[in-house]
């Protein structure tokens, strides 16, 4: 395990931990937080300059939640997300072929959660990443199989913005959000001849349950 994985790993501990703790000193301002699980579907892209939804990868997102600084109106929400992205290419002139580039990372995104009453939430901030592992897949009639991407070839992080919103139905939340990428992930000369200045887009549709509904 490298130096930057243990580092993350302390502090996505603590953020949650900290969520934890708030919710046990102060009762009556927790009373309003939301924290449980959550997951989902994910349509990713790899962008250059523009963003486009023709070669997205669709995979998804699972992982935990939690409120602080919690209150009927707003709200700090960081997030430990397993999350699929990726591209696909697929190519049909003289050969059909469809390249798929899968990367999978462990998300961290801390959103200002803005509420609209009880029944709807505008969610906005940032996110950090971490690469797990990335594979490419090959499938159509000039070869077949999948090829392990070295992971000093891409940033071992990324970083971006997210926005969206949620619909409450009791303890089920229902939402949508889109993840913009700000780092170029190609970390060597053979992944930048691969993928240029190809940085991540992720859009995404989740269902979460509130484990704390039954305070509220």
């Amino acid at each position: 395990m490298n130096t930057k994985f243990k580092l993350l790993s302390i502090f996505l501990i603590t953020a949650f931990a900290g969520v934890m703790s708030s919710h046990d000193a102060n009762a009556q301002v927790n009373s309003n937080a939301r924290y449980g699980i959550k997951g989902g579907f994910n349509a990713s892209n790899l962008y250059v300059d523009d963003v486009d939804d023709e070669n997205a990868r669709y995979g998804f997102n699972a992982g935990l939640y939690g409120q602080i600084l919690a209150s009927e109106v707003f709200a700090i929400q960081p997030e430990l997300l397993y999350s699929t992205k990726g591209s696909k290419v697929e190519y049909s002139n003289i050969v059909n072929q469809t390249v798929k580039y899968n990367l999978n990372y462990l998300d961290l995104p801390v959103l200002a959660v803005f509420k609209l009453g009880k029944a709807a939430e505008i969610h906005v901030g940032p996110y950090a990443s971490y690469l797990l592992n990335a594979n490419i897949n090959y499938k159509g009639d000039f070869v077949n199989g999948t090829d392990e991407i070295k992971k000093d070839n891409l940033k071992s992080y990324d970083f971006g913005l997210v926005g969206g919103f949620g619909l409450n139905f009791g303890a089920v939340q229902v939402g949508a959000r889109y993840n913009y990428g700000l780092v170029k992930i190609a970390d060597s000369n053979a992944a930048r001849r691969m993928l240029g200045d190809s940085k991540n887009s992720c859009a995404q549709l989740y269902l979460a349950l509130n484990l704390n509904h039954n305070s509220q």
